[in-house]
């Protein structure tokens, strides 16, 4: 099981510090951010699967970072536990009206906040609102975004999966392979922000598989630029020697060996400007076939 990944959106360095040393000790994957807009940038990069968040910050306040978070289609559904000193009835309400998950107030038994990160992570992925590994919108907001978008017109869907990716975990093992996501994961987010805007959806159905949501325009070049970019930089996670070679050689249940070229993408590419769709169905069935379509084929001799 990958690990979870919190970040911890505190400007008091003991508190801040405490928290990362406990929960890493919990097998946790902590990032702390001592301001509000470094977190914001942060969740730009890396999805956590939870923030806890002190609203009392240098620059912004918590409340601010949790409604930038809820306008953002990519950090939407990040599940949010605001940390504080104030215990007003007034400030919970806001803290929640603005879609906090939880609130926690200082001084706090760490045991309890443990109690609710967990039972919140546990409530994302039990709901199917995100993925465990990457972190990014799952099934249910999935579908959420597809039934949006089959009522408008100015979209396209691009449905990605990851070549070879089942061979290269027979190799490199399980946890090679949620680096290899968590990897894809933070170049889609690059790539969309930097040629999309923060209404542009990234989700994660699951195992190698990948969805953005953009305009028709955006989407040609996300998509090229997916592709330039993964080719390039999967390359490190592979040692040496099958560096140089050029391919991996994987088990076969016969016991022979396989030459196994190294990752790369697939992306189908689907929008209403080229298919009508009569419901959410087609639109997920099209962009797999386009997908597929765009799947090379292994030339190693």
């Amino acid at each position: 099981m990958a690990k979870a990944r919190l970040l911890v959106v505190e400007d008091d360095i003991d508190i801040a510090n405490m928290l990362k040393i406990y929960f890493s000790g919990l097998e946790f994957d902590v990032d702390v951010a001592n301001r509000g807009m470094d977190a914001l940038e942060k969740t730009k990069h890396v999805i956590p699967h939870l923030m806890v968040l002190d609203i009392m910050l240098p620059d912004i306040d918590g409340y601010e970072v949790c409604r930038q978070l809820r306008m953002n289609t990519r950090t939407s559904h990040i599940p949010v536990i605001f940390l504080t000193q104030k215990d007003e009835r007034s400030d919970k309400l806001q803290g929640l009206e603005l879609g906090a998950d939880d609130y926690i107030t200082k001084p706090f038994d760490i045991e309890e906040l443990k109690l609710r990160v967990t039972g919140a992570i546990r409530r994302a992925e039990r709901e199917s609102l995100t993925d465990p590994r990457s972190g990014l919108p799952a099934g249910r907001l999935i579908e959420e975004q597809l039934r949006r978008i089959i009522r408008e017109t100015n979209w396209a869907m691009l449905d990605l999966r990851l070549n070879y990716f089942d061979a290269f975990k027979d190799v490199y093992g399980f946890v090679a392979g949620d680096d290899v996501l968590r990897f894809a994961t933070m170049i889609l987010s690059e790539v969309v922000d930097e040629l999309g805007t923060n209404k542009d959806f990234i989700g994660h159905p699951g195992g190698d598989n990948f969805v953005i949501i953009s305009t028709p325009e955006a989407a040609i070049t996300i998509r090229q630029r997916l592709k330039d970019r993964f080719a390039n930089e999967v390359q490190t996670h592979y040692n040496f020697i099958d560096r140089q070679q050029g391919f991996i050689q994987a088990p076969r249940a016969d016991g022979g060996v396989d030459k196994v070229p190294f990752m790369t993408l697939s992306i189908g590419l689907v929008s209403p400007t080229q298919h009508s769709f009569a419901d959410i169905r087609e639109i997920t069935e099209l962009a797999a076939e386009a997908r597929r379509q765009d799947t090379p084929a292994a030339s190693i001799a």
